[in-house]
């Protein structure tokens, strides 16, 4: 069960978040008299878990009351969460170890070597709080203002939301910029307590208008693969897939490369 305050908070926020954003007519329940709040109310979605409306509002109101995987599961199933929501729905309610402050993890030189070997495609190291670990010149001339010789790590967190610079680079910046603080939620709560992850989402929540207008709305993401558009400093609006790949001693560290997708393809030489 989630024994810190700041767990039950966020597990009440997440669960108000994600009822308000479904609807009657979506769940197939017919609609009855004059609604005040967004959403489904509290009994209604008590009704479509299963539960009682009464302990459902005690969890919501994050009250000291323990939830059975069960439970939560049929509570993600009226939400209609995905994977990664459900995951960190458990996460918040006590079903999955959350991890303490800790150190960074060191990045070996092995490792760190790999982004360079990647040149000419853009390829960086991040950490599971976005620092980045290791990066190439191509990704350096990719993300200006991205890698700085100031007294703490480069952060691609703090890069995206805090350097107007990245508006520029990504050219669809508020997607994008969504996508990364709802990974970035998952992962801090994976680490509850983590000053590491503490300070960055404070860094953020200081900095930032959008962070403080989307942090309560509480979206959660996985790390993945995909496309982004780009502005290249040479050739402008350039498409890119990237992929990520997850260090095989530290899961959390991801290497990350892009490939100009607009380029032609190199044949193979005999």
């Amino acid at each position: 069960m989630p024994t810190q305050p700041d767990q039950r908070r966020q597990l009440s926020e997440f669960l108000r978040s994600r009822r308000e954003r479904l609807t009657p007519d979506e769940v197939g329940l017919p609609r009855t008299g004059r609604r005040r709040t967004p959403g489904l109310r509290r009994e209604e979605l008590a009704l479509l878990a299963g539960i009682s409306a009464t302990w459902y509002t005690y969890l919501e109101q994050g009250r000291r009351i323990r939830a059975s995987e069960q439970v939560l599961n049929a509570l993600a199933v009226a939400l209609r969460l995905d994977r990664h929501e459900r995951d960190h729905l458990l996460q918040l309610a006590g079903h999955a170890p959350a991890a303490g402050p800790e150190e960074p993890e060191p990045l070996t030189a092995e490792a760190g070597a790999v982004p360079l070997l990647l040149q000419p495609n853009p390829a960086y190291i991040i950490g599971g709080n976005y620092d980045v670990l290791s990066h190439n010149q191509a990704a350096h001339e990719l993300f200006p203002r991205l890698i700085t010789e100031a007294d703490r790590p480069a952060n691609f967190a703090r890069w995206v939301f805090l350097e107007p610079v990245a508006r520029d680079v990504l050219v669809d910046w508020e997607p994008e910029a969504r996508g990364l603080l709802g990974r970035l939620r998952t992962l801090a709560a994976r680490h509850s307590g983590d000053p590491r992850y503490t300070r960055l989402i404070e860094d953020l929540n200081e900095g930032s208008p959008q962070v403080r207008d989307w942090w309560p709305q509480y979206e959660v993401q996985a790390r993945h693969s995909g496309r982004k558009r780009l502005r290249h400093p040479q050739r402008g609006a350039t498409d890119y897939a990237y992929t990520a790949f997850h260090l095989a001693e530290q899961p959390e560290q991801t290497l990350v490369v892009y490939v100009d997708t607009s380029a032609p393809a190199t044949e193979a030489q005999p």
